[in-house]
């Protein structure tokens, strides 16, 4: 019987987030959710322990897949470095998966959609802005990914369904903004996880769509921007 085992990788956010999965069913999961982004101390050790909850060793592995944004510049820089690491040292294949698409399958994976219904994954980006995408119930795009202000017009384009439903770190924020609006349904605390990864990436593995490990790099969306502190005196 042929195994194909794959280590999924998620740290575009606060959250850091591992799992191994076999032919597409998740057989471990370590995660959790630091507003620190303190993944360069646990994304290996998180990687150790679903590999020995799994009772497998690295040399198993098929692919490693990772998600590439968009997201924080550190994070998926730390996610990325390490799958391609991985896969380098392992020679195996590298799987990329969009974060806001594994988002709206996870979504989907806890909550049931209806046709009259979308989904906006949302992920911080600083103040009012985000990044985001839009899909429908049956996670077709409806949008292109983007960076975006929201404000209380944002989904006037939006008017013929009957609920808009925003998730992700980058959605908790409005939760005044749309009070008034029974269409716009904010689902607080949603990060994204390996978890959801493991079907989308079972899906690339089998249809050979594999990164080149020597030039893939995250998708960013917008340029990194380092903030220079501020002087007290």
């Amino acid at each position: 019987m042929i195994e194909n085992y794959i280590l999924n990788i998620e740290t575009s956010t606060k959250a850091c987030s591992v799992s191994i999965s076999n032919d597409g069913v998740l057989l471990a999961v370590k995660e959790s959710v630091d507003m620190d982004y303190s993944h360069a101390e646990k994304l290996n050790l998180f990687i150790d322990e679903v590999i020995k909850s799994a009772s497998l060793e690295f040399k198993q592995l098929k692919a490693i897949a990772v998600s590439k944004g968009p997201g924080s510049y550190t994070g998926l820089r730390i996610g990325v470095s390490t799958a391609k690491g991985l896969a380098y040292a392992l020679q195996i294949p590298l799987i990329s998966i969009d974060t806001l698409g594994s988002m709206a399958n996870g979504f989907l994976m806890n909550s049931k959609c209806l046709k009259s219904e979308i989904l906006v994954p949302m992920i911080d980006a600083r103040r009012k802005e985000v990044y985001m995408r839009i899909f429908d119930f049956e996670l077709k795009s409806l949008s292109e990914t983007e960076a975006k202000v929201i404000d209380v017009n944002s989904f006037d384009k939006w008017s013929s369904y009957n609920s808009i439903h925003l998730f992700g770190d980058g959605a908790d924020k409005f939760h005044d903004d749309f009070i008034n609006d029974d269409r716009v349904v904010i689902h607080k605390k949603f990060y994204p996880s390996a978890e959801f990864m493991v079907a989308l990436s079972y899906q690339k593995f089998k249809e050979n769509n594999f990164e080149d490990v020597a030039y893939f790099e995250p998708f960013y969306l917008k340029d990194f921007i380092a903030i220079k502190p501020r002087k007290l005196f």
